[in-house]
């Protein structure tokens, strides 16, 4: 009778662990889905920046400086790569810094655009910054979903039983992508 008691017990620990571990394996796969789709965004708007470099230069060339301090930024910002699998609070806060300098240069370029009254009328120029400020949106929402997914993610982890399954497979918590530390201050803005 102990037998039959003991091996019970076993089957029943043995499918609650299956389950847990394919729970995680799914968060982990949502956690991972997200991080896609951010990084699909940031290069969407990476994509649209030679596009609205050109237009402006047309218009605006002796703003060399501002247009290469794009250029440098995009530059910068997409030789980093981060897969999901090196997710770690170091590597993404170095992703972060990167966008964050081309969120500032973009901000620089639209802010000269206020200079030239031909250029915020050129078609090009409009559609161009319309659809970067969709893009902008885009990315919001996007690291508000892969901050969402971590979140159940690391919520599975951490949770009593299933911590014990996420030790025993190195389920390991997340980071989440945070504001960078420049957005606390407020944005300076000169005409």
């Amino acid at each position: 009778m102990r037998k039959i008691i003991l091996l019970a017990i076993v089957a029943i620990f043995s499918m609650t662990s299956c389950s847990t571990y394919n729970n995680m394996v799914a968060q982990d796969e949502a956690v991972k889905t997200a991080w896609s789709n951010v990084e699909t965004q940031y290069q969407r708007r990476a994509d649209l920046i030679p596009n609205l470099v050109s237009t402006v230069k047309g218009y605006a060339a002796h703003e060399e400086s501002t247009l290469q301090a794009v250029i440098e930024a995009r530059s910068k910002a997409t030789s980093i790569s981060l897969s999901a699998d090196e997710l770690s609070a170091d590597k993404l806060s170095q992703y972060q810094q990167a966008q964050s300098s081309v969120t500032s240069a973009l901000g620089r370029l639209i802010a000269i655009s206020e200079n030239y009254p031909d250029l915020k009328a050129n078609q090009n120029f409009l559609e161009l910054q319309a659809q970067l400020e969709g893009t902008e949106n885009r990315i919001t929402v996007a690291r508000k979903e892969f901050n969402e997914a971590t979140q159940a993610y690391n919520t599975l982890v951490r949770k009593f039983p299933a911590n014990i399954v996420a030790k025993m497979f190195d389920f390991e918590q997340k980071p989440y992508f945070e504001a960078d530390a420049s957005a606390a201050a407020a944005p300076k803005v000169e005409f």
